[in-house]
């Protein structure tokens, strides 16, 4: 009788284990349920060195990442939904000359290529405000028939500050229709400043509200024919520099400018999984969703 009940004991501790394993896993899985909706991104990416940090270059994927990103959209016809694209968003970083910001040349690029809105580009080293009003306001709108989703491709203190001016125009409830894609817990607990706040603070800040998705980090570094980061192979991607359409061949030669030379776009994996449905994009995908190029009509 003794040993009965000690197995009935096990058998819940053990359904409520699982019990458990199914809520995280239906937390971390959840639809997102995407339908040409508008769009939001912040990059960090900073191109001039910020020497009250432990690293003090900025993340030079972005350089060639935002490119890839914007193609996405690009080549859907979507650049009318992205409503706001920050960069630089190293907050308290210096700002660099423009001839050297590798994220402005990479964004006035985009603007002027692929027909993108230029009101909707930031540059947070300069644009602080701007930048943070711009994504409140495009977050204090958001409703259940009109969602924003947010592609958290840099670290959290810009988002956090963001939300701050949503709460300070009376839109927190707004946050309920804001969807956020996450692929690096880098970005989500890194601090440049020990009064920057991370993921966890922000989640705080709006109570929750914020739906929240994270894929898998989009790095493979040992695998160059995996995801978005062949380290120092470029030969996988030779079939951008080998394009017909000049533009292709130009997201190339960003991708080549990574300050350490390496072949890194992995935060357009999140736009990959949120507009083509794919968590595990690849070189030779993104060649044949490229296909004959990205033309204006």
């Amino acid at each position: 009788m003794k040993l009965k009940k000690i197995t009935i004991n096990i058998m819940k501790k053990v359904t409520i284990f699982i019990l458990s394993l199914v809520c995280v896993f239906k937390l971390y899985s959840q639809d997102l349920n995407y339908n040409n909706n508008r769009i939001a991104v912040s990059f960090d990416g900073n191109s001039a060195p910020d020497n009250l940090y432990k690293w003090p270059k900025g993340d030079p994927d972005d350089w060639g990442a935002l490119v890839a990103s914007c193609a996405i959209i690009a080549k859907l016809k979507l650049q009318d939904k992205l409503v706001h694209c920050s960069y630089n968003n190293f907050i308290d970083a210096p700002a660099g000359p423009d001839h050297e910001n590798q994220l402005k040349i990479s964004a006035d690029g985009c603007i002027e290529r692929w027909s993108f809105k230029k009101d909707v580009f930031f540059d947070v080293t300069t644009q602080l405000k701007e930048a943070r009003v711009n994504l409140a306001t495009e977050m204090g709108k958001s409703t259940i028939e009109d969602p924003l989703y947010f592609l958290h491709a840099g670290l959290s203190e810009f988002l956090y500050q963001a939300i701050e001016e949503v709460i300070a125009q009376g839109n927190i409830e707004a946050l309920n229709h804001v969807y956020l894609l996450s692929h690096s817990t880098f970005n989500e607990n890194e601090i440049r400043r020990n009064y920057h706040h991370t993921w966890d603070d922000v989640q705080i800040l709006c109570s929750n509200r914020i739906k929240y998705k994270k894929i898998q980090d989009q790095n493979d570094k040992n695998n160059p024919e995996n995801l978005w980061h062949s380290m120092d192979n470029f030969l996988v991607w030779y079939w951008m520099r080998d394009h017909k359409d000049p533009n292709i061949r130009w997201m190339y030669t960003r991708m080549q400018a990574h300050s350490m030379g390496h072949a890194d776009i992995s935060d357009c994996g999140l736009f990959y999984y949120l507009l083509v449905g794919d968590s595990n994009g690849n070189p030779q995908k993104f060649k044949k969703f490229i296909g004959e190029g990205i033309y204006n009509d």
